[in-house]
């Protein structure tokens, strides 16, 4: 069946933009300017003074930028990095591709944002750096998290991927930590038209350090100070950020528009759990996730009717077949599971329609 409303629609926001990016692309080919430059550049700049920070550093994607923030702020094989269970699985892999060890931890039930008394209980001599991850769109608790870091020594990176313009009673996400790792990922709020990611920290040598890292370990063309990795912004990617990253605040009060219709048109639907905002969150809403039972008949039901959806993320990480050799079975996280095998994110986007936004809660009134 044809989709009535899809998940994300990111041909309405390439739309947007084209009038202002292709002119750009058409300049880059014919100047052949593919690495670096001054669309880099200004990106960079613009970034950063939108978050709050010194520093960014456009890289590849998202999963480089965590591994790359991780290297700056000195994890090394056998650190251990505590992390949520219900992440995505690239805030493990970027620690695991180093040789440190991801620690899981459970979620608040409220808003499966990280627990901070999970935090604490997890902490061990081998504990290095706390992420908290900013998850579906809205801050972590940094007012828990940043006094126990502090209390322990302990380094603060956090995994903004999914919380671009997301704030906080501590200030904005990307701004509130040691460093930080943002994917920018096409559906992303900030998203390029392909892979991209990047680094925010106020620490100037930090920044540098992940400069020549992502550029094989130099600065200075063939001399090597480090084993880098190939983790550059491609140039193409940078006028596409710049465009959306000037609609961002408009896109992403649109997206808050379309969660308080969903708010009131599920509010009287039994059988549904809605998402919720931590109090002095602003919440971006990159995704709304609401909780119901029967999961995965639901979303059968949906797809029937045409409604794309999504589940972030059905199975939390310590049960991937990925990390089984860390010995967590089922009922480890018990919060995080229980709410993996309910979750379900339904169409958002900016330029979602109150018509579409009806369609999909009488289709899942039906569904459920």
């Amino acid at each position: 069946m044809s989709t009535n409303v899809p998940f994300l629609d990111l041909a309405a926001q390439q739309a947007e933009v084209a009038d202002e990016v292709l002119p750009i692309w058409t300049a880059q080919f014919a100047a052949a300017g593919f690495i670096g430059g001054s669309e880099v550049e200004a990106f960079e700049r613009e970034y950063a003074e939108y978050i709050g920070v010194d520093h960014v550093v456009g890289v590849s994607n998202g999963t480089d930028a965590l591994e790359l923030a991780y290297r700056a702020v000195g994890v090394e094989p056998g650190d251990e990095v505590i992390m949520p269970a219900n992440t995505f699985i690239a805030t493990a892999e970027a620690a695991s591709r180093i040789g440190a060890v991801p620690v899981f931890v459970d979620v608040d039930d409220e808003h499966l944002l990280i627990d901070p008394a999970a935090i604490e209980a997890a902490i061990t001599p081998r504990t290095k750096v706390i992420v908290p991850v900013h998850l579906f769109g809205q801050t972590a608790p940094m007012e828990h998290v940043m006094p126990i870091a502090e209390k322990h020594g302990l380094i603060v990176v956090e995994d903004a991927a999914q919380s671009q313009g997301a704030s906080g009673a501590a200030g904005r996400a990307g701004a509130l930590g040691r460093i930080a790792a943002t994917s920018f990922y096409p559906g992303k709020n900030l998203g390029a038209a392909g892979d991209a990611g990047a680094v925010m920290t106020d620490d100037a040598d930090a920044a540098a350090l992940i400069r020549n890292l992502a550029a094989h370990g130099s600065t200075v063309k063939y001399v090597h100070d480090h084993i880098g990795m190939n983790a550059r912004l491609d140039a193409v990617q940078a006028p596409v950020l710049r465009a959306k990253l000037r609609r961002l605040d408009a896109w992403n009060a649109a997206r808050a528009a379309a969660a308080a219709r969903y708010a009131e048109l599920l509010s009287g639907i039994d059988g549904v759990r809605i998402a919720s905002v931590r109090p002095g969150n602003q919440d971006v809403w990159h995704l709304y996730v609401i909780r119901v039972e029967a999961r995965d008949r639901v979303v059968t039901g949906l797809a029937a009717a045409g409604i794309g959806v999504g589940i972030h993320y059905p199975t939390p990480v310590h049960l991937t077949e990925a990390y089984a050799r860390l010995g967590l079975r089922r009922g480890t996280f018990p919060v995080a599971e229980r709410a993996a095998d309910r979750i379900l994110s339904l169409p958002m986007f900016p330029h979602i329609t109150e018509a579409q936004q009806q369609t999909v809660v009488d289709a899942l009134e039906a569904a459920l």
